[in-house]
């Protein structure tokens, strides 16, 4: 797999023809140039690895790529050209709103206008527009949620609404690549979006229909290589995150369930049962198939939904993910019965065992990484059967390499002692020295306001701009947890609005147990970026020395975050094996 995925040509695809009538396992192309990273991805796994799994290993677990079409660059160039876009696209002057108005107004090249509408009149079933831009996916420069995903029902009565939705899906999708926070990431990685094409993909969804839903019961995101194993795991032994529904749970942050593929009966290690049941997941997203939303073509969920699991029990699908809490003696039961609360452990298939998908995802981890020839990330969603779970369908949506660095750094313990250490962990993340850091961004606070969360977004977004502009990298120390959906738990911000980090390190919040999403997009934009990332107990053995940071010299200061600048660089120590690091004065 190329360093370089997103310059990949269109030999491994299909020229789309208009004429075709069932497009089930097709991978075709529209247009000409570069297909971009994802698309390159996929293509690459369809002949690369697929070919080489043993069916009779799973043979009640079908496995395959999502039938696709790529609208390679040179649509999106013409695109751009023909409406006199690049002016508008490129200004740090348009907001987000001005970008995707004037994309929408705009008309797609009439050369495969007669294309999309082919897909619209032929296809009836929801389809994910994606992103595939030059950038994506390539192995050190990290673009992992950085553009939009449009998910449309496509199940319109007549072919001419269909094509109106596919086309603005398809605008909106190139709209994001000039977003406010792509060209703020854009700069982070030394790259100028002048340079950036972008590919579309336009693609099945997998999953079932369940009333005005449509949704897979599971979604995931597996990688090769653990960062934070815990028990009797290994970092080589990886790690996978479900949740029901939409992939976007995971990718935006949100709960999901963690396990290592070699203990899959080895539940997270949540401090109680009380505390599993506060931070599993309680909501799911779906394609909306039912009543049409509110027109608007610039919101990239418009046409999903969020349900509860109490919807999901009616639909019928915790039988395959959950367990129920029984509080009269604080257990947890695989499955559901009686009336205690659901709760999303993915048990039935987990620890019984008889739905295989945990040996499949070792196999799959195991081929990914001797085709890719890098530990790798893999996102994937299963369609269960609604009565026996089996036969089951998995999609294989998209892998990535991931950045393991391999430098030998020793931290020993008694490091931590050390009268020049301000920050020691032993959970850190990251391999090697950092010694580049002269600014400081941390809050100011430590207890939590949920209104608070979003104001000190803001706050960090509007510092990090400026440092990013003047190319300083920065120590960022926050509480909770960081890019996190719930408020509450944290931070929510976007990986663009603290890009400039070189270090963070996030402070835990008392009674409060929470963990970075490791197969989150922000997670992967953290390890791909090779920032040295610090886990620090607010009561653990080695306090954080708040008196030395706040005693350096102010830069900005608001009513939570403090910028300060310091007269020599930081010396950072991570070591990668034994996951201990310190930072020192």
């Amino acid at each position: 797999m190329p360093d370089r995925a997103g310059e990949a040509s269109l030999e491994k695809l299909t020229p789309f023809d208009r004429r075709f009538t069932d497009f089930s396992g097709v991978f075709s192309y529209i247009g000409s140039g570069w297909i971009g990273g994802k698309a390159q991805g996929l293509a690459f796994i369809k002949d690369s690895l697929l070919s080489r799994m043993n069916g009779q290993d799973c043979p009640d677990i079908t496995v395959r790529i999502p039938t696709m079409t790529v609208m390679a660059t040179d649509v999106f160039d013409a695109f751009m050209r023909q409406n006199n876009l690049y002016e508008i696209a490129y200004s740090n002057e348009s907001s987000n709103e001005q970008i995707a108005h004037a994309f929408q107004r705009a008309n797609l090249p009439a050369d495969i206008v007669g294309d999309l509408r082919a897909l619209a009149v032929n296809i009836h079933s929801p389809l994910a527009i994606r992103s595939s831009s030059l950038f994506e996916d390539a192995l050190r420069e990290p673009f992992a949620g950085v553009y939009g995903t449009k998910m449309i029902p496509n199940n319109q009565f007549d072919a001419d609404s269909r094509f109106r939705v596919l086309v603005e899906a398809v605008k909106f999708v190139y709209a994001s690549t000039f977003f406010r926070e792509a060209k703020t990431y854009i700069k982070t990685t030394g790259q100028s979006v002048e340079k950036e094409k972008m590919a579309v993909i336009i693609q099945e969804v997998v999953g079932l229909r369940f009333g005005d839903k449509f949704y897979p019961q599971i979604s995931g995101v597996a990688r090769s290589y653990n960062y934070y194993a815990t028990g009797h795991g290994k970092p080589t032994d990886g790690v996978i995150d479900l949740a029901l529904g939409l992939g976007k749970t995971i990718v935006d942050g949100g709960k999901s369930w963690s396990y290592c593929p070699s203990y899959p009966r080895t539940a997270p290690p949540y401090k109680s049962t009380s505390d599993m049941l506060k931070q599993t997941q309680t909501e799911f997203w779906a394609v909306n198939m039912g009543k049409p939303p509110a027109y608007d073509p610039i919101k990239e969920t418009e046409y999903m939904v969020t349900g509860d699991l109490a919807e999901a029990e009616s639909d019928g699908v915790l039988q395959f993910t959950a367990s129920t809490y029984q509080p009269e003696n604080d257990r947890l039961m695989t499955g559901i019965f009686g009336h205690g609360p659901r709760v999303l452990t993915f048990a039935p298939i987990l620890s019984l065992g008889d739905i295989p998908l945990n040996n499949l995802l070792k196999s799959l981890l195991k081929l990914c990484e001797e085709v890719v020839g890098h530990e790798v990330e893999v996102e994937f969603a299963v369609a269960l059967d609604p009565e026996k779970g089996v036969p089951a369908r998995f999609g294989f949506l998209q892998v990535r390499p991931m950045f393991v660095s391999r430098s030998k750094v020793e931290v020993p313990v008694d490091t931590f002692e050390a009268e020049d250490v301000l920050i020691a962990s032993e959970k850190v993340l990251g391999n090697g020295l950092i010694n580049t850091v002269r600014d400081v961004v941390f809050l100011k606070v430590t207890d939590f306001d949920q209104r608070a969360s979003w104001q000190i977004a803001s706050d960090l977004e509007a510092i990090n701009h400026r440092l990013v502009a003047e190319g300083h990298p920065y120590l960022l120390i926050v509480y909770g947890r960081l890019g996190t959906t719930d408020p509450p738990f944290g931070i929510p911000v976007s990986w663009w609005q603290i890009s400039g980090a070189k270090v963070i390190v996030e402070v835990s919040l008392p009674d409060m147990h929470v963990e970075l999403s490791q197969g989150s997009h922000f997670f992967h934009n953290v390890i791909s970026s090779q920032v040295g990332y610090f886990s620090v107990s607010h009561n653990g053995r080695f306090p954080i020395k708040w008196d030395w940071f706040q005693s350096q010299h102010t830069v900005t200061e608001t009513d939570f975050v403090r910028h300060v600048k310091l007269t020599a660089p930081l010396r950072v120590q991570i070591d990668g094996k034994s996951a201990r690091g310190v930072i020192r004065s």
